[in-house]
């Protein structure tokens, strides 16, 4: 294995080795991408030191223009080792090349440039009034840094949702420890190599690899010293990440898993609907939380668009990453895979109507050892098969017919999760109506995945705890005080 590279973490602005190692696996062939430096719980509490002695010593005392600055030479950074970091998603993920192309790279510069120039043109809350003397009194409202966020990022959409969490927190003046998923470890390194290229102070981002139980990411979060924890994935794990939190009342944002539902009124512009309901529940081999996995037809619609979405469906490229006109790639792991199977195998036992897909696809070549799954249709189903009611997290979808209005909402609120729903419909007044009546934190209406960065994201019941974006994210990464002064 001498050739294969190593994956070491950035503390303190050096890079550091371990002694236990893991594999970093290419889904797309079972192949060996790297191997990975597992950080211990020393390595964890020598990146939390550092942070809270940069915290104290030097990065909150730089300025606003000063941190905007630097951010925006991240994000030039990252601009100019482009092709880099697209290659490094997609060897840890299989996505298609032009995903991580137009979406997850882009997406990252975007993130830095945002939040740098929000903090720049950010403003914030006064309010006069009266004192019961007679005296008048200004409120205004400050906000200072934490002191150090531990950041704990999912593989789904590695570098995205990595840096939609560090740019922001470094942009308020706070210090970071990120663990990224021990499946995508790439591009989180990668991160690492261009802040150190930024001249950001040495201490104010680390990174630690890892897993969760009795490793990087248990040792983070239940840190007495880190002040805050922001976590994407699933919601067990949040759970967990939540109790260990509540020992020191540290703040915390969660963005967890979904059961998000798509419903089509017959009056939907057709062509719009089926493309949008394709894209919604095959993107990125469904592994999205932001993914449809119920979608609801206005009865007479439901045949027509079951059989056009069964068409499309069957006709996707499923291949190589870089292969021609590819649209999905294997999933994220074997043991994954196992796991989107069984539920595959628990719709045909709930009596599903296995309408296209269903199982995994042969290719007589490497990728037959890759995490592959067909893209999937199901029907039949009640709303309260277990397969209607649990995230899957891969490329399938259940469409089911409904009647009217109130049916269709009552079936889209009946879940534990409330991340987000998509209305496709032509009627103006039918779309305000039913997308303020769904129990979730997002609502699309003839589209998806489409959102200024400047809102707030976020999910209800299972699906999350707090709001990220714009000031919702300056609000979360900062301390707030009132200062009341008397004239």
């Amino acid at each position: 294995m001498a050739d294969v590279p190593l994956l070491r973490c950035f503390v303190d602005g050096q890079w550091l080795e371990t002694p236990h190692r893991f594999s970093n696996i290419n889904p797309v062939n079972g192949q060996l991408v790297s191997m990975v430096c597992e950080a211990d719980a020393a390595t964890v509490q020598h990146a939390v030191a550092a942070a809270n002695r940069a915290s104290q010593d030097t990065w909150k005392h730089l300025n606003l223009n000063e941190r905007a600055a630097l951010l925006h030479r991240i994000a030039d950074g990252i601009e100019q080792r482009f092709d880099e970091f697209v290659q490094a998603e997609v060897s840890d993920t299989g996505r298609p090349v032009h995903q991580a192309r137009s979406l997850d790279v882009a997406r990252g510069i975007a993130n830095f440039r945002t939040f740098a120039d929000l903090i720049k043109t950010g403003s914030s809350e006064m309010f006069e009034g009266i004192a019961p003397d007679g005296a008048k009194i200004i409120n205004y409202i400050t906000r200072k840094p934490l002191g150090t966020v531990g950041i704990i990022s999912p593989w789904n959409l590695p570098l995205l949702l990595l840096t939609w969490k560090v740019a922001p927190a470094l942009a308020m003046g706070n210090c970071v420890v990120a663990k990224p998923s021990e499946e995508t470890p790439s591009s989180a390194t990668l991160l690492a190599e261009v802040i150190q290229a930024a001249g950001l102070p040495h201490g104010v981002f680390n990174l630690v690899h890892g897993f969760g139980p009795n490793s990087a990411g248990e040792y983070l979060s239940s840190h007495p010293d880190i002040a805050a924890i922001t976590f994407t994935g699933e919601s067990r794990t949040g759970t967990t990440i939540m109790k260990a939190a509540a020992e020191g009342v540290k703040e915390v944002s969660f963005e967890l898993g979904g059961k998000n539902a798509a419903v089509v009124f017959a009056d939907a512009d057709f062509e719009a609907a089926i493309a949008g309901v394709m894209r919604s529940s095959f993107t990125n081999s469904g592994q999205v939380c932001l993914c449809s996995e119920r979608v609801y037809i206005e009865r007479p619609l439901f045949k027509r668009f079951l059989e056009e979405l069964k068409r499309r469906c069957e006709a996707l490229v499923v291949s190589y990453p870089d292969a021609p006109n590819v649209d999905m790639g294997p999933l994220i792991s074997l043991q994954h895979r196992d796991k989107v199977l069984s539920y595959y195998q628990l719709a045909r036992e709930e009596g599903a109507t296995i309408v296209a897909g269903g199982g995994v696809p042969r290719f007589g070549d490497e990728r037959d050892q890759g995490a592959y799954v067909q893209p999937t249709i199901l029907a039949g189903l009640p709303d309260s098969a277990r397969c209607m009611r649990e995230e899957i997290f891969g490329p399938v979808c259940h469409l089911s017919p409904f009647d009217t209005e109130e049916e269709v909402i009552a079936r889209v609120n009946d879940s534990a999760y409330g991340l987000a729903a998509c209305v496709w419909t032509t009627h103006l007044s039918r779309a305000h109506r039913v997308a303020s009546q769904f129990e979730t934190g997002i609502v699309w209406v003839n589209t998806w995945f489409t959102r200024d960065l400047r809102t707030p994201f976020g999910g209800t019941k299972l699906s999350g705890l707090g709001r990220e974006g714009g000031r919702y994210s300056l609000d979360f990464y900062s301390e707030i005080s009132t200062v009341c002064i008397k004239l």
